[in-house]
């Protein structure tokens, strides 16, 4: 498929911002998938997603990666939560062209107001890791969350990084930066899964995605490195900026605002 070069910039940079936003607290599909919507009219939902995934795994790649040298999150959670999202995404993905996106932004948009309420009206939440469950019950805590979230990566997928983050924090108690660390784990898997689905159907525009992945890359070491640099309390700061932000953009859309 053939774009002109400022179409192009403009997805670059959507995905440059969107890789920093996904290392730090996730979401960044919430910025690179209305960026590829509008940049590419011509194209497919199903082409949609799919580059957006392929450009998403670029940067969920080198920010999982320089979380897993530096914060050294738990195996125990992140592997159980891995292959769940894995699994779900790829079920996610199996029936990405049978939903319809308006399906979507209203459930969406519910969550994240009573996810932000939830973490504005607990100050303390996320500022340390208080385990709420141990041995098996904790693995099966990753597990759902993983299959849950992974199931709607796979299928839509913007948001995703920040419902994993809240599912780590507000169900099993880590904290943000350890929360954060974890979901990028799971967050690469899911990217993968979905992936492999979409490649199988031939969906994927490779050297858009390609690109864009390269960009992307740029900012998950960039927002990978500032999050670990500045702690859980910035990472709950931005979580909640963030989450903001998202309400705005898919009410604004649902009420009409954006055009």
């Amino acid at each position: 498929m053939e774009i002109s070069y400022e179409v192009l910039a403009a997805l670059l940079v959507a995905a440059l911002a969107a890789g920093f936003v996904d290392a730090v607290v996730g979401g960044g599909g919430l910025i690179q998938l209305p960026a590829l919507l509008l940049g590419l009219p011509a194209a497919s939902p199903v082409q949609i997603l799919a580059t957006n995934k392929l450009a998403s795994i670029c940067g969920t790649t080198v920010a999982a990666a320089t979380y897993a040298r530096r914060v050294r999150p738990d195996p125990r959670t992140f592997l159980p939560l891995m292959l769940a999202a894995f699994g779900g995404s790829a079920m996610g993905a199996g029936v990405a062209a049978m939903i319809p996106k308006a399906a979507f932004e209203p459930i969406v948009l519910v969550v994240l107001v009573l996810v932000g309420a939830y973490v504005v009206a607990k100050p303390t939440l996320g500022s340390t890791t208080a385990l709420r469950f141990a041995g098996h019950h904790h693995t099966l805590g990753a597990l759902a969350i993983g299959l849950v979230v992974g199931f709607y990566d796979g299928a839509m997928g913007p948001g995703t990084g920040s419902f994993l983050v809240m599912g780590l924090v507000g169900v099993l108690g880590y904290n943000f930066l350890e929360a954060s660390a974890k979901a990028r784990l799971a967050n690469w898997a899911t990217n993968l899964a979905a992936i492999l689905v979409f490649a199988s159907h031939d969906a994927v525009l490779w050297g858009i995605g390609f690109a864009m992945g390269a960009t992307n890359m740029v900012g998950g070491y960039l927002g990978a490195r500032v999050a670990i640099g500045r702690g859980a309390g910035f990472v709950r700061i931005f979580f909640i900026v963030v989450v903001s932000g998202f309400v705005v953009r898919i009410g604004g859309g649902l009420l009409g605002w954006w055009g």
